[in-house]
């Protein structure tokens, strides 16, 4: 058996179901097949305030079905490999399903198994993550009980999705604590394997500031390789300023994991692959580099900007546009510049509004807002204006463009 679209999407999380909509504002008479086995939806900016106890997993979750324009034909099965020379993706029941444009998003995959002991005692013995729907809501009820003792928050190697996820629960965490008046009955830890709090120089200052606020222990070069639940024991690999490494045992009363993440193990294994095993695409126009009519967004994609649900806002158009420009022979074009956001919260009422571009550059959307400030708005934000915006305006095709400059920050970097 097998099917043909105009566009084939593989994948319905933000990326496939926003460019599927988006495509039908464009042209509504396209034929549009999209691949997605999950029956629910999930709005993962979410799941750092659930764990902090601030948002319900009811409220991010939302039908699939609900969500896909009912001109679009909803595959619901898994994609199994690609053959992009005979523009054809085959189904894991077997089907195969053809297409004129093929746009790759099906996200990323938690490794778990990575880090030896983890699938074992997640979800018990206080080891919790924000990483997932079935395991976030866990994490609020460690922070609940817990009432003294040693909180690690674990950060693995790059790339993972929203660079500042790691430790924004963190501050949740460590602001319930002081809320409680139990601040000072713990030892909190931020173990990360990379070499800084943050990516980018200009947040990161700003981060250590915050931590330092909390009284947080910064363990950097650490990055967790086993976990023993039951024994209360997390086991780090450490390197030093030679690169020797080395292995250092910690014991916790809690320990929040960011599991490893990488693409998908189909895509992995597929022609639409580059050597580390991502959708291999143009970094301005998110067209792949080897077949034209193929491009990849979202987590899955070889481009190197934060992995975060705004980086997908501005990157559905560029998307949707190019594929209408080469269906009328016209060259793309490479407008997206690498944009991502992440709102890093501070506490329970604070948020610092992190938007950067390609190369670290920091390109905020609001010229007289210092970007680094912890500001009640975007707290507002993170709790209702940008759920509504993704629910009411991305996921259902309507295209939010709010100009970011370089230019904005440049007063606040000769004011650091």
């Amino acid at each position: 058996m097998s099917q043909h679209h105009t566009l084939l999407i593989v994948g319905g999380g933000a990326a496939g179901v926003s460019v599927a909509n988006n495509m039908l504002r464009q042209n509504a008479n396209i034929n549009i097949g999209l691949i997605e086995p999950s029956e629910k939806h999930y709005y993962q900016p979410g799941f750092t305030i659930i764990g902090g106890g601030e948002y319900t997993l009811k409220a991010a979750t939302r039908n699939e079905a609900d969500l896909i324009n009912p001109k679009v034909k909803w595959i619901k099965d898994h994609a199994d490999s690609f053959q992009p020379e005979q523009n054809t993706v085959t189904l894991r029941s077997g089907e195969t399903v053809t297409y004129d444009y093929l746009v790759v998003c099906p996200g990323l995959q938690l490794d778990w198994d990575k880090i030896k002991g983890l699938k074992e005692t997640l979800n018990k013995n206080n080891v919790c993550s924000n990483y997932s729907p079935d395991t976030c809501e866990y994490t609020w009820e460690c922070i609940q009980n817990i009432q003294s003792g040693t909180a690690l928050f674990t950060q693995p190697p790059p790339p993972f999705k929203c660079a500042g996820a790691p430790q924004k629960i963190m501050y949740l965490a460590a602001d319930r604590f002081r809320k409680k008046g139990i601040l000072d009955k713990f030892t909190i830890e931020f173990c990360n394997a990379g070499p800084a709090m943050f990516g980018i120089p200009f947040f990161a200052k700003a981060l250590e500031k915050v931590a330092a606020g909390y009284g947080v222990n910064k363990f950097f070069n650490h990055n967790l390789v086993e976990i023993d639940g039951p024994g209360k024991t997390a086991t780090f690999e450490t390197t030093d300023s030679a690169g020797n490494k080395q292995r250092v045992s910690k014991k916790f009363d809690m320990i929040h994991v960011t599991p490893p993440q990488s693409a998908p193990d189909f895509i992995k294994q597929s022609p639409l692959a580059n050597a580390a095993g991502w959708v291999d695409v143009n970094d301005n126009t998110l067209q792949h580099n080897k077949y034209p009519n193929i491009f990849g967004l979202g987590d899955a994609a070889s481009t190197s900007n934060a992995k975060t649900a705004a980086a997908v806002r501005k990157q559905v158009p560029v998307v949707v546009d190019n594929i209408l420009y080469l269906m009328k022979n016209k060259a793309v074009e490479g407008k997206y510049d690498g944009y991502g956001s992440c709102p890093l919260t501070t506490s329970l009422s604070t948020v610092m509004l992190a938007e950067f571009s390609y190369g670290g550059k920091v390109t905020p959307s609001f010229p007289f807002l210092d970007p680094r400030k912890n500001r009640w708005i975007w707290w507002w934000g993170k709790k209702v204006g940008f759920p509504w915006l993704y629910w009411h305006l991305m996921i259902k095709g309507y295209r939010i463009d709010i100009p970011h400059r370089e230019s904005y920050a440049k007063k606040f970097m000769t004011e650091e």
